[in-house]
């Protein structure tokens, strides 16, 4: 439990100083507008991209529907502030979206998630789809216009904390009980089943999990880029955070950190190069896949209580080594 504690300790300590060592940066000019968007991008893609890790990576589910969740998000969070242009408004917002995306992926969920592989992948894009269509025809979203001049509500600081929080929840849950189900489930749904789990009620936690981290990151961003349309959360927006996922290693929180930092650094340097930015992109795209295919981590983590514990028996140990 000592050892627990000190964990948190660490993480809590570390999070504060990266808060306050990129406060220093931008008030000493080092961090400049540029810079500033690219942080807020890599953490609202650090946000989508760790929900989706859970639901591929932990539950073995493979989704293509992320992107209708992050709709979701997106424009509740559109509307609410539009009408309620304060922070209080956009907190508020962030709730409704995060309880309709819930509300939503149990809906989709219940029949989607019996199937697996490839077809599962087809059902979840084929809802989100839906998600997308039915946004582009409602009157209080605008329809294929979008929502413009969305009050800017979230800077860096908010998608700061918002990373902190949401990495904080999907690391507990999946080293709890019921994250210790869903990865039996993903190692042997058969065997999982044989000893008393469900997979259908335990694949739907995730999915509904990962469907709220979505929805916050959805809110995020139309709050910090002040316009939305129905086509900005297409089939290509959902492959986007599955390459950060799938680079980083399917399954390593720790690897989608490194990847959403990796591909946020390199689409910013490769600004200047114009169209030709994109084929850049792909080709270390492939270089990566080709020379690493697991991923830049596999499933490796950090874990400050891991290495906590091992310094904790090595201390034993050579206190033992000293009374003999």
């Amino acid at each position: 439990m000592a050892t627990k504690w000190k964990a948190a300790l660490c993480w809590l300590a570390l999070a504060a100083a990266g808060f306050g060592l990129i406060n220093v940066l931008i008030g000493v000019g080092v961090i400049d507008t540029f810079i500033e968007n690219m942080l807020v991008t890599i953490g609202i893609n650090i946000i989508l991209a760790t929900g989706l890790n859970l639901i591929i990576g932990f539950s073995g589910q493979f989704s293509l529907g992320h992107a209708g969740f992050m709709a979701l998000g997106a424009y509740a969070t559109a509307i609410i502030t539009s009408a309620m242009p304060t922070v209080g408004g956009f907190y508020l917002s962030v709730a409704v979206g995060i309880a309709i995306a819930m509300v939503v992926a149990v809906i989709i969920g219940i029949p989607t998630l019996r199937l697996r592989g490839d077809y599962l992948a087809i059902a979840t894009m084929g809802a989100a789809e839906i998600i997308r269509v039915i946004l582009n025809n409602l009157k209080i979203t605008n329809g294929a216009a979008g929502m413009f001049n969305i009050p800017a509500l979230a800077g860096w600081p908010t998608v700061y904390v918002m990373v902190c929080l949401t990495t904080l929840m999907i690391v507990n849950f999946a080293r709890s009980r019921a994250g210790r189900a869903i990865q039996a489930i993903r190692e042997d749904e058969i065997a999982a089943e044989a000893s008393g789990i469900d997979p259908t009620k335990w694949k739907l936690a995730a999915f509904v999990m990962g469907a709220a981290t979505a929805a916050i990151g959805g809110s995020l961003d139309a709050v910090y880029i002040q316009t939305i349309a129905p086509g900005n959360f297409g089939i290509m927006n959902s492959i986007a955070i599955l390459i950060i996922v799938v680079l980083g290693g399917v399954g390593s929180m720790t690897g989608t950190f490194m990847a959403a930092a990796v591909l946020g650094v390199l689409d910013t340097v490769l600004q200047s190069f114009g169209a030709l930015r994109m084929v850049i992109y792909a080709l270390a795209l492939i270089a990566i896949m080709v020379f690493k295919p697991s991923g830049l981590l596999g499933r490796y983590e950090v874990s400050i209580r891991a290495w906590l514990d091992r310094k904790g028996v090595n201390n034993a140990a050579s206190n033992s080594n000293r009374a003999e």
